[in-house]
């Protein structure tokens, strides 16, 4: 799809959306006059540059935003971008929740836009924090102390994977469900397997 130009996908998607039409319309205005191509990705108008993903529109309960891909790599000189959780390493949000807010900083989206486009044609990337960086919970590394087998198949799991088991066993503030979390996973971590394969 050539940059600029409306996708009917996401013209649908804006259309059949319950809430936040308005501010969709709008932001949608404001990103192609950026020379991006839209497209819907993950059911939501994504927009890119030379086919790297910028920014993403998206909506909630409480309000609507803008997702950029790269946020981390951003300046915000406005202080605008949101790290959604503590989890989120790179993607950062500016979020709206009416269309006045979105009209009164149109200049400052735009130079945003343009600066993630700079990111990627810089072909900067972000720095992801290592497995080893993440807290392994007392009730998996106990697991992993006594079970030679489950410690060599946590090892051999992708990154992606390890950080997912970590996020996910040190979550629960009560030790009997990080531990009930650590005796349901076992099986699959020796399977080779992610969280959610």
């Amino acid at each position: 799809m050539p940059k600029n130009k409306k996708n009917p996908e996401v013209d649908k998607t804006i259309r059949d959306a319950e809430k936040w039409q308005e501010e969709f319309e709008n932001l949608r205005t404001i990103i192609l006059d950026c020379n991006l191509t839209e497209e819907l990705k993950w059911g939501w108008p994504c927009y890119s540059f030379q086919n790297n993903n910028i920014v993403l529109m998206h909506g909630f309960k409480e309000y609507c935003a803008l997702l950029f891909f790269k946020g981390s790599l951003l300046q915000d000189t406005h202080g605008i971008l949101i790290q959604q959780t503590g989890n989120v390493q790179v993607r950062r949000q500016i979020r709206f929740t009416n269309v006045r807010e979105i009209v009164k900083l149109e200049p400052v989206i735009k130079a945003y836009i343009y600066e993630a486009i700079e990111v990627e044609k810089a072909g900067l990337e972000p720095v992801f924090k290592k497995s080893s960086e993440f807290p392994v919970a007392e009730e998996f590394q106990k697991k992993l102390n006594e079970n030679y087998a489950l410690k060599t198949a946590f090892e051999s799991l992708t990154p992606g994977r390890q950080r997912a088991y970590l996020l996910y066993f040190s979550a629960p503030k009560l030790s009997k469900t990080r531990e009930a979390r650590v005796e349901k996973s076992i099986p699959q971590i020796l399977e080779g397997k992610g969280l959610n394969d």
